[in-house]
């Protein structure tokens, strides 16, 4: 008996390992899904799979394929290349995706589906656009003709051809080199000459030419053919199922291009005028036309812009999404094309479409964001109603249908799991998980979850936030908290997994982040209601989510910091002014001068618009919203990150905001990264995004831990 004991014991499956909380350097292996395409029959999913090679201090994107029906997903692309953004043919004979790889002309390349096949090749001839029903061409607007005024290309006999292309003189320079190839700065006549990411930009060396994108059709292995010759651009062309027409979006007044650029040009120079530049302006409509050629003829004059247009099964309406104006709530409707009576969908509902497609059920389906969750919904345009597909506590993208409009696939992420792919009915129903990628590091690492709340701020706006407790969290102690705060201002935090919060809460700090105002997500006004009145409302929403934390007997409201980028860099910097209720701050791609970063950032229009014109129209606004006004009041040791490459927020701030609190004993370090952008945290170099999270432990565990 006792034998037969111990050989049952013998037999138990052995414990798991008891999980672990994430480290930094977990962060390389995470994989990431993205791009999903499900194959027109419905049988397989496409998609990018977007891995670290933590020893090479690179990523690496790959395209795998799963059955549908479930299976083991197959890597179809080589290991030794970059490729990224499937997408199937219409027949299903292709498997297109993007690669830089060698040997070939272009970036796009092409795997059969149909038959065995080895390497990838490129099918000549091949369009991309928008297809008839039964797939025999395809509709799309492009230049017609060769761009003779490419940014920075030498001409033959240029004698600055040798040059760098940023050293070149631009086209309508004053000045030249005088030994060309002894000059190695930069030569600068427009006003847009660097940008984040892709650094600076030479100018141009012959006078702007304006090419308008004109209407082409084709068939599979034959040339374009152009539909159009006109001054005027066409934009997001589709073609109606039986293709007989092709809707397209253009001026409202069919002004030339070259015609509304002057326009434009002109205004650009203007000081900012209320009555001018807060009316509502209708500069686009919707047309269709012949697919073979002819007059276009307006289908409805619509004030604001019209996008995602999509034709309805019988090609007798379409599908739209309406802004009325810049600040205005976008919804979206269905357009009768014979009357151009527009019918509004969802009447009344506080978010906006982020895309929409008609099925061919009839059915239109329409996905958004729910506040900081998503969802897919089918709208019946007999009655306009909304009813929920796929929602829940996650964030859902990249929804893919088969040709028949029966199965979605997605990508899903939840604040405890990263991304992996999903498959369901259009209707929701029968949701499967088709992958595992992160199942290993999700057994070995415990992710954080977070309590969602909502709360009322001033005037009574409801505000969502979440508090993610700390790895280990433990019933009757009392834990260090910091406040993340995001940027734009008008992105959002969310229901996704997330590193920076995960990496703060496997250190042992309460993680608490919100969706103040001017998030987005909520609707227009939402977002919009801080145009003009940046840190006030938005403060306080902050504020009051801190107040509600540190009442908690389980947060030690003595010892809170706050963090944040770009916005919430300068957010951040903002509060250390206003309070010294957090012992410790951390400013990442931060603005101290508002006159310094619109010198120096290649995004101006942001302040032009927020903040009612230029710094020269709106002096006081600009003046006031500075932190660096004020930052005599600032007594919070803060850690300041940038980036060097980001002209986004270009270093100048940062420097500004190092040197007046170390000039006036402020406990201050500041952080300098090389070859990064703006995008340091979310694209960077994975060794350096690694770095920065372990000094982000460093830093609050140093004066919050203490």
């Amino acid at each position: 008996m006792r034998h037969a004991t111990l050989f049952a014991i013998l037999c138990l499956p052995a414990a798991l390992p008891a999980q672990r909380a994430m480290q930094p350097n977990d962060w390389h292996r995470l994989t990431t899904l993205s791009q999903p395409a499900m194959s027109p029959d419905g049988k397989l999913v496409a998609f990018t799979v977007t891995t670290v090679n933590e020893r090479e201090n690179k990523r690496h994107q790959e395209v795998w394929v799963v059955p549908a029906a479930g299976g083991d997903p197959v890597r179809y692309t080589a290991p030794a290349t970059e490729s990224s953004s499937p997408r199937f043919s219409p027949d299903g004979k292709y498997l297109f995706f993007t690669s830089p790889r060698a040997g070939g002309q272009g970036n796009t390349w092409a795997i059969r589906m149909d038959a065995p096949s080895g390497e990838a090749t490129q099918v000549a001839d091949y369009p991309t656009g928008s297809w008839t029903a039964d797939g025999k061409f395809a509709v799309f607007s492009a230049a017609a003709e060769a761009d003779s005024a490419a940014r920075g290309g030498p001409r033959a006999d240029d004698p600055f051809a040798r040059m760098q292309p940023m050293a070149r003189p631009p086209f309508g320079a004053i000045t030249k080199p005088v030994v060309p190839e002894r000059f190695d700065g930069r030569h600068i006549t427009e006003a847009r000459y660097k940008a984040n990411g892709q650094g600076f930009l030479p100018g141009p060396r012959e006078a702007r030419v304006i090419r308008p994108q004109q209407l082409f059709t084709q068939v599979p292995g034959a040339k374009r053919v152009q539909v159009t010759r006109t001054a005027y651009s066409h934009r997001s062309p589709v073609v109606s199922p039986d293709g007989r027409w092709i809707a397209f979006i253009a001026d409202a007044e069919l002004r030339s291009d070259s015609l509304v650029q002057a326009i434009n040009d002109s205004l650009s120079r203007l000081p900012y005028d209320a009555a001018r530049d807060e009316v509502d302006r209708n500069d686009s409509d919707i047309y269709v036309i012949p697919v073979a050629g002819g007059t276009p003829r307006k289908v409805a004059t619509l004030p604001g812009a019209e996008s995602d247009l999509a034709w309805s099964p019988d090609g007798r309406r379409l599908a739209l999404i309406h802004r009325p104006g810049r600040t205005k709530q976008a919804h979206f409707g269905v357009l009768d094309v014979a009357t151009g009576k527009v019918t509004p969908m969802a009447q009344g509902w506080r978010y906006e479409p982020a895309g929409i497609e008609w099925l061919p059920s009839g059915q239109i389906a329409v996905w958004a964001d729910i506040g900081g969750s998503s969802g897919l919904f089918l709208v019946d345009p007999k009655d306009g109603r909304l009813r929920e597909s796929l929602g829940g506590r996650r964030k859902m993208n990249g929804f893919s249908f088969d040709q028949a409009g029966r199965t979605v696939a997605f990508v899903a992420t939840s604040v405890n799991k990263p991304t992996e792919l999903f498959i369901a009915g259009a209707d929701g129903k029968g949701e499967r998980k088709l992958t595992g990628f992160n199942d290993k590091l999700n057994a070995e690492v415990a992710w954080s979850d977070a309590e969602r709340f909502t709360y009322k701020s001033v005037g009574d706006v409801e505000i969502e936030g979440w508090l993610m407790k700390p790895f280990g969290y433990e019933a009757g102690r009392r834990y260090p908290l910091v406040l993340y705060i995001h940027g734009g201002p008008h992105s959002q935090y969310g229901e996704q997994w997330f590193d920076e919060t995960q990496n703060l809460a496997a250190a042992g700090f309460m993680v608490l982040y919100t969706n103040p105002r001017g998030s987005s997500g909520y609707g227009a006004d939402f977002t919009y209601s801080t145009r003009g009145r940046w840190f006030a409302e938005d403060y306080e929403d902050l504020m009051k989510a801190v107040d509600i934390a540190a009442a908690r007997p389980d947060v030690d409201s003595t010892r809170m910091g706050v963090t944040g980028g770009s916005y919430g860099g300068v957010m951040t910097a903002w509060i250390t002014v206003k309070t010294h209720r957090f012992k410790a701050a951390q400013a990442d791609r931060m603005i101290s001068n508002w006159w310094s970063w619109y010198g120096t950032s290649d995004a101006q229009g942001l302040t032009e618009f927020e903040f009612y014109g230029r710094p020269w129209d709106n002096p006081a606004m600009y003046d006031t919203l500075s932190p660096i006004r004020y930052v005599r009041q600032v007594r919070t040791p803060t850690f300041i990150l940038q980036s060097e490459e980001d002209h986004r927020t270009p270093m100048t701030d940062a420097e500004q905001w190092f040197a007046a609190l170390k000039r006036q004993g402020t406990p201050v370090e500041f952080v300098r990264y090389p070859r990064s952008t703006h995008d340091l945290s979310r694209t960077g170099e994975p060794w350096l995004l690694v770095d920065r999270l372990g000094r982000l432990r460093d830093w609050f565990g140093y004066w919050l831990k203490q």
